[in-house]
C-alpha cells in the first residue's frame, strides 16, 4: 500500500484552507443592548511530515526491504477581544489586558485624536 505524503499534505492543507475564512477566525456577530459586538479570534495551525524508505542486505541489519512514514499537526483558536458597535462609534475590546507596549498602541488613536483637537483649538485662537 503506497502512501503520498504530498498529496496528503496538500489535501489537510486546502482543507484549512476553507474552514479559517473570515466569519470563522471573526465569528457571528451579536446584540448586547444598544451594542453590536464582534468576537475576534487568533487562529494558528503548524503541519510536519517525514517519510523514509530501506532497500537491500546491509550488514547485521537484516534483509529486505521497508519504508516508513509520520505526520502531525496542530490548529490553535484563541479568543483575542471584540470589536463593539454603538451608532457610528467602533472599539477594540481585549479579552487580556494589555501591558507593555500594546497598551500604548491601544490607546495611540486617542491620544491623536486629542493631540489633533487641541493644534485646531490652538489655530482657532491664533487666528482669532
Amino acid at each position: 500500500m503506497s502512501f503520498n505524503f504530498d498529496d496528503q499534505v496538500q489535501k489537510l492543507t486546502e482543507f484549512l484552507k476553507t474552514e479559517a475564512k473570515t466569519e470563522t477566525v471573526v465569528g457571528q456577530s451579536f446584540q448586547l443592548g444598544e451594542f453590536t459586538c464582534v468576537p475576534v479570534i487568533k487562529f494558528g495551525m503548524g503541519l510536519g511530515y517525514g517519510g523514509g524508505e530501506g532497500k537491500g542486505d546491509a550488514q547485521g541489519k537484516g534483509a529486505g526491504e521497508g519504508t516508513g512514514g509520520g505526520a502531525g499537526g496542530g490548529v490553535g483558536v484563541e479568543p483575542i477581544g471584540f470589536l463593539v458597535t454603538r451608532g457610528d462609534q467602533i472599539s477594540f475590546l481585549p479579552t487580556r489586558n494589555a501591558k507593555g507596549l500594546s497598551s500604548v498602541f491601544e490607546k495611540l488613536p486617542d491620544m491623536l485624536d486629542k493631540f489633533m483637537d487641541k493644534k485646531t483649538k490652538d489655530k482657532a485662537a491664533t487666528t482669532a
